[in-house]
């Protein structure tokens, strides 16, 4: 019974922790999908973070008695749309001035981290200084278990017993995934990613789609700020740099995931076991903690190394991946 309840434990711990992973690495996939490669993915998930946090905190604090409805629609809009404004900040930079994207990618990450933290602590001044500030009513809406199906024994622990984001995150994922393959525009995004040039000539706006793309796509990875802030630490500021670990892991889930949103689904899931196994492993020590916590990115190299050696083209990244597009080399 005890080894079952460990068990269970970690793989709870693994779809929770899992889940903040997933919603960055299918923001990202979208995004190199169009052919911008976003390494400011830690950058977006700490605006989307503090923005939801900030929200809501002065909505409690003002009102005597919050509305759990206005709470969660105020966290998703400020989460989304300061992670979405950070990716227009970045498709400006790289799109219209055609700066670097790497370097554009980890100055915004830097951004991103910066913003987060000065404002986390402007917040726990507001609280007196004395411990963590602690939006309690959004926190609760968006820890909300399903109903009667979370309390079905070990199933319903297992499957269940989450807050809603978790499953937003798949739905996310499922329809990114039908989008790409199915839809017309999810086509010519994927065309504008492979060939812009091509594109731009069958008459794909090739801005227009690397514009949206990066922006929606920093959205949804933004959402990974706001349930790493709402559920996972209930609420909660703290600045000791676990949302920057996370965002680095969802850009090493892409790869993973070979560009696939599905595959970033239980690729997420793995990660987070990878990530926590050495706590439920008896006898480490502390250097041996530190070699678990690289797994992850071990299985990533891995994963790197096999597909380059296989070579198919279905799981290579989008040929056009990190160039600027200049029209007059059409």
């Amino acid at each position: 019974m005890g080894n079952m309840n460990t068990l269970l434990q970690l793989l709870q711990s693994s779809i929770a922790f899992g889940t903040i992973i997933m919603f960055g690495a299918v923001g990202e996939i979208i995004t190199e999908k169009a052919g911008n490669l976003n390494l400011g993915i830690p950058g977006v998930m700490y605006l989307g973070a503090i923005s939801s946090l900030v929200g809501v905190f002065f909505y409690e604090k003002n009102v005597a008695d919050p509305n759990p409805f206005v709470c969660a629609v105020i966290a998703i809009l400020c989460a989304f749309l300061a992670a979405a404004l950070g990716g227009l900040l970045f498709s400006f930079l790289t799109i219209t001035l055609r700066a670097n994207q790497n370097v554009t990618g980890l100055t915004l990450t830097i951004f991103g981290s910066g913003v987060a933290n000065f404002f986390g602590g402007l917040l726990n001044g507001f609280s007196g200084g004395v411990g963590q500030i602690r939006v309690e009513t959004t926190s609760k809406v968006f820890m909300a278990k399903i109903p009667f199906l979370s309390e079905l024994g070990v199933v319903g622990k297992l499957l269940f017993s989450y807050g809603w984001l978790v499953y937003v995150a798949i739905i996310i994922a499922v329809l990114s995934q039908w989008f790409f393959n199915k839809t017309r525009t999810g086509l010519n995004l994927r065309a504008v990613g492979e060939n812009p040039a091509t594109a731009d000539a069958a008459g794909i706006n090739v801005t227009l789609y690397r514009y949206l793309a990066t922006c929606i796509g920093t959205g949804i990875a933004g959402l990974g700020g706001l349930y790493y802030v709402m559920d996972y630490t209930k609420g909660t500021w703290a600045n000791d740099g676990t949302i920057e670990n996370l965002g680095w892991l969802a850009v090493a889930l892409v790869i993973f995931a070979i560009w696939r949103p599905k595959n970033a689904i239980w690729g997420a899931y793995l990660f987070g076991l990878l990530f926590w196994l050495y706590l439920y492993v008896p006898g480490l020590d502390r250097k041996t903690n530190e070699l678990f916590n690289m797994l992850p990115y071990v299985v990533t190299i891995i994963v790197l190394v096999f597909t380059s050696f296989r070579k198919k083209r279905e799981n290579q990244p989008p040929n056009a991946l990190g160039l600027a597009y200049f029209r007059e080399e059409r």
